[in-house]
């Protein structure tokens, strides 16, 4: 399996910093609260990617960039040329933009994301798409698709946001795309817990510090266990996404050629719901293996330093 260094990474259209293994990822161009381009969405995906190889990295946190999160697809970037794309270039982005996700909840590594003031639209997916949410008192959480004439299930947030904050209240921001506040958002459990905005990343790092320590066994196995049970659903939900844009913005000859194409075959995966009972057994006993590996770990490590 090949592995790589990736904690003097230079990228072009985020920061990018790493330290002991922790590497800290600002959105660009604070002046416009943050927004994503086409460029960064690529850039993001692929980066995301290459860290599933990475050997020197092992926990990546989102931070804030001049007290904003992240405001979405850049209005003049991202949301005005989709107006003028054909279908199959609507599809490629769409594509694109959950391929995001995917990298990130395949990753290997856990994903923190810190959040203040505005999240919104794609901001808001990054936030949803991490291991853990903590955020500031002023932080504003919106899933403002539909107001730009997106669907509000965009980028496998129909799948997602349910399970983290339940059907109805997932229904209610998705719906309305209305935004959530920071207090309402610790009470349903989308953040972890709020913490005053001077001490927002060294919450981050106070947290990660004890999360290092366990990084070989903990961690990789760990974010594992817990995707493989949401990945089933959620990488579909991408696609039904994706069909879903195609029936209402271009109609069934559209649809037709999807399906002919064999593109989507898998688009209604998502409907179903649950695992079979030989799924959820293998997953125990992928639990059990792990758990097992774990302890014995502890136990050598016991042995040699006694």
């Amino acid at each position: 399996m090949k592995s790589a260094s990736m904690s003097a990474l230079v990228p072009t259209h985020f920061e990018w910093q790493a330290d002991k293994g922790v590497a800290r990822i600002r959105l660009a161009r604070p002046e416009r609260k943050n927004p994503l381009t086409f460029d960064s969405y690529a850039e993001l995906r692929d980066t995301f990617r290459d860290l599933l190889y990475a050997d020197d990295i092992h926990a990546v946190v989102f931070l804030p960039n001049g007290g904003n999160f992240c405001s979405g697809g850049d209005v003049h970037e991202i949301i005005g040329p989709l107006v003028d794309m054909s279908m199959k270039e609507l599809l490629a982005f769409t594509r694109m933009t959950g391929d995001v996700v995917k990298a990130m909840l395949n990753c290997g590594k856990p994903v923190i994301s810190a959040i203040d003031g505005i999240a919104a639209g794609a901001g808001a997916i990054i936030a949803m798409a991490s291991d853990l949410r903590i955020a500031t008192p002023d932080a504003k959480t919106a899933f403002l698709f539909n107001r730009v004439g997106l669907a509000g299930c965009d980028m496998g947030a129909c799948a997602m946001l349910p399970r983290i904050i339940g059907q109805g209240r997932a229904a209610e921001l998705l719906y309305t795309g209305r935004a959530l506040t920071a207090e309402e958002g610790e009470r349903w459990g989308f953040y972890n817990r709020l913490v005053p905005a001077a001490e927002l990343e060294a919450a981050e790092v106070d947290r990660l510090s004890f999360w290092q320590k366990l990084r070989y066994v903990i961690l990789p196995h760990g974010k594992f266990i817990l995707m493989l049970g949401i990945l089933l659903r959620t990488i579909d939900a991408y696609k039904t996404t994706d069909l879903v844009f195609v029936m209402t913005n271009g109609g069934p000859g559209n649809v037709t050629e999807l399906i002919g194409l064999k593109l989507y075959r898998f688009a209604f995966a998502s409907l179903n719901i649950g695992f079979s009972s030989a799924l959820a057994l293998v997953l125990l006993l992928i639990a059990i293996a792990f758990t097992s590996i774990f302890l014995y770990v502890l136990y050598l490590r016991r042995t040699v330093e006694a």
